[in-house]
């Protein structure tokens, strides 16, 4: 009868929840919301791109006065330049509209600033009288070193093929840390749009005055436990609902939509760091919905329990603070503190993890932490919601909820 009850609050929890068109509005936003973003990165990038080598291209008439000799007469004419020796004069005629363009190359650009001036044209049209400068100074270096090669190099055109190596086997480097880090990102799209739910699950109930004619068929610990994993499977819909379009784009996209070109394979990351990941996210959520549903088994109503929501949500934020921290020294004492404390273990060792920094022992003793605790919470808030279930008016002392009746 007890399994038979659980499968009928999950499947009601479930359900009621899918239902809901809040729920599809929060879950659908982001997805839209992301493709708009990348949509209007694409279009931006390739306005700017378009622009910049509109302004490589372009020939424009410009004054110009070469103090260092780099310029020869030949590249100044063919560049749309024509020489000039009074500099202030040069500088006047454009602020007088007479001329757009004066450049002046000092007796060493190296060590001095190339002068432009020019007439304003807008934010991003004015930058094309410094890209004919750079353009005609570049072909001047050309032709003095007479060599493409040493070019390039003095130009720092220099392209570098890395490979690394980690326990005898090629390393995926940077991108080899993004697959275990996609568990944190997961943990806090659950826990932020869930947590509400999961917070006012048991709040709902006691505002509407039906706990006692569910607790007569439904025993306390089914209740809750039914709940959280309802409420676990709906956000198995969400992850599947954003997650999957955003593989897809990331595949098709790749190199595109601002999204950089990087090889599948170079994504493959070692296996125990995804199992430990995949633990951390199911122990962590296990801790945040029991201690999120005793808050509301405590609460009266739902406006008191959602004051407490936003303590739970700063301490998973609180180790991002950290993050320099955690990349540098992943020993330090704050460090240490905050993979162990529970409330802010769950985020610290999923960062530590995709990080490599965190060594299985750790792993190991955090995990079990997390679903001691976690169960702890639960059967804290089984207690707490089978005192406080006819308790309409005013929270739940935990005292009392553990003081047994004679």
């Amino acid at each position: 009868m007890a399994h038979h009850n659980l499968r009928t609050v999950v499947r009601f929890e479930f359900l009621r929840t899918l239902k809901k068109k809040s729920f599809w509005a929060t879950t659908l936003i982001v997805p839209v919301v992301i493709g708009i973003v990348f949509g209007l990165v694409s279009f931006s990038g390739a306005s700017a791109s378009k622009s910049v080598s509109a302004q490589k291209g372009a020939t424009i008439s410009f004054l110009y006065l070469d103090e260092s000799g780099l310029i020869s007469a030949k590249l100044g004419k063919d560049s749309g330049g024509t020489p000039v020796t009074d500099r202030q004069a040069a500088i006047e005629a454009v602020r007088a509209g007479t001329a757009d363009d004066f450049i002046y190359i000092p007796k060493s650009p190296a060590r001095e600033a190339v002068q432009v001036y020019g007439k304003d044209l807008g934010l991003f049209e004015s930058g094309k009288y410094s890209a004919a400068a750079t353009h005609m100074i570049a072909l001047a270096v050309k032709e003095k070193v007479n060599n493409p090669e040493l070019t390039a190099l003095a130009a720092g055109r220099v392209s570098f093929s890395e490979t690394m190596f980690k326990d005898g086997k090629v390393s995926g480097g940077i991108y080899a840390v993004i697959p275990p880090l996609l568990f944190l990102a997961l943990f806090y799209l659950v826990i932020l749009f869930l947590g509400n739910q999961i917070l006012n699950s048991t709040v709902e109930e006691k505002e509407n005055r039906v706990t006692e004619m569910i607790l007569t068929s439904v025993n306390p610990s089914s209740l809750i436990i039914g709940k959280i994993l309802g409420i676990l499977a709906t956000g198995a819909v969400q992850m599947l609902t954003v997650g999957v379009p955003a593989a897809v784009g990331f595949i098709f996209l790749r190199g595109r939509a601002g999204i950089p070109d990087v090889s599948l394979a170079a994504l493959i990351p070692s296996p125990s760091s995804m199992i430990v990941g995949a633990l951390l996210l199911t122990v962590g959520f296990i801790l945040f919905a029991g201690a999120l549903v005793a808050i509301g088994s405590m609460m009266p109503t739902a406006k008191d329990a959602n004051g407490l929501f936003g303590a739970i949500v700063i301490t998973m934020f609180v180790p991002l603070y950290a993050v320099p921290l955690i990349l540098s020294d992943p020993g330090s004492p704050v460090v240490q503190v905050f993979t162990y404390f529970p409330l802010s273990a769950p985020v610290t060792a999923m960062l530590r993890n995709g990080l490599g920094s965190l060594s299985g022992g750790e792993a190991a003793f955090v995990i079990t932490e997390l679903f001691i605790l976690g169960a702890a919470a639960i059967a804290l808030a089984v207690k707490l919601f089978r005192h406080g279930s006819i308790q309409y008016t005013s929270k739940v002392r935990l005292r009392a909820a553990f003081t047994r009746r004679r």
